[in-house]
């Protein structure tokens, strides 16, 4: 188990958000020109899986026993998303262990739909560290066909219509939930319509990173956070 602290990970940016919403993309891009440690969440899911046990995560070992077409097909969008583990944290401590773990010297960007705002939260100085992107259901399925993954689950079933229908339902109301949940921890969200190209989006994103905010584009909760980077020890803010 974890004993971190948000002091711990100071050093760490969160970039959560839904499926198909370019999270990895953006991720990619910006430890690239940043020189910052890529950790992803999608990457270490059989990992975390094996690590796990039923008594400590009771939904990927559900999960694990179903069949494609327990999973996809005979139930509905609601019980879907109930019964995914990574909708509802478990593994999280797993990624807080492999974090810990790394060196701290070097700042680490971590991405993918595993992290959910009730979750990261607590490990945050300051709520600039983390940001949720939220894609409609239009542009889910257009990145959907343009990676060619649109398909790829539902054909492993009996009935792809079906599965593919109960899939992008299932990513819908995991959309609202998550969105809901980032306004109620006070942090921020920006909602991917495909209007905005992905330079834009990355330039996005890293302005939330070091507190330079779009304020009209990047949904920012009330309660807010200091426009101080807080990685920057010499707290110019907005210098990286």
């Amino acid at each position: 188990m974890h004993s971190g602290t948000k002091g711990d990970l100071r050093h760490v940016y969160w970039l959560g958000g839904t499926s198909g919403a370019g999270k990895s993309t953006i991720a990619r891009r910006i430890a690239s020109d940043h020189d910052m440690t890529l950790y992803s969440t999608d990457a270490t899911i059989r990992d975390h899986a094996g690590r796990s046990s039923p008594r400590e995560c009771p939904r990927i070992a559900a999960f694990l026993r179903m069949s494609m077409d327990e999973r996809w097909v005979d139930r509905t969008p609601e019980e879907m998303y109930d019964t995914f583990p990574w909708f509802h944290g478990e593994g999280f401590r797993f990624i807080l262990d492999d974090l810990l773990a790394l060196p701290r010297d070097r700042r680490v960007l971590v991405e993918g739909f595993r992290l959910l705002p009730r979750l990261v939260k607590p490990f945050l100085v300051s709520t600039h560290q983390a940001l949720w992107l939220i894609s409609t259901p239009e542009f889910r399925v257009k990145a959907f066909t343009a990676r060619g993954t649109l398909w790829q689950i539902p054909n492993k079933t009996t009935r792809p219509d079906k599965a593919l229908a109960n899939h992008l339902a299932r990513e819908k109301t995991f959309a609202e939930h998550l969105t809901r949940e980032a306004e109620a921890e006070g942090v921020s969200t920006i909602v991917v319509d495909g209007s905005r190209s992905e330079d834009e989006m990355v330039a996005d994103v890293w302005s939330h990173f070091v507190g330079n905010v779009t304020k009209n584009l990047i949904h920012e909760q009330p309660n807010g956070s200091s426009t101080i980077d807080p990685f920057d020890e010499s707290e110019a803010g907005g210098a990286v």
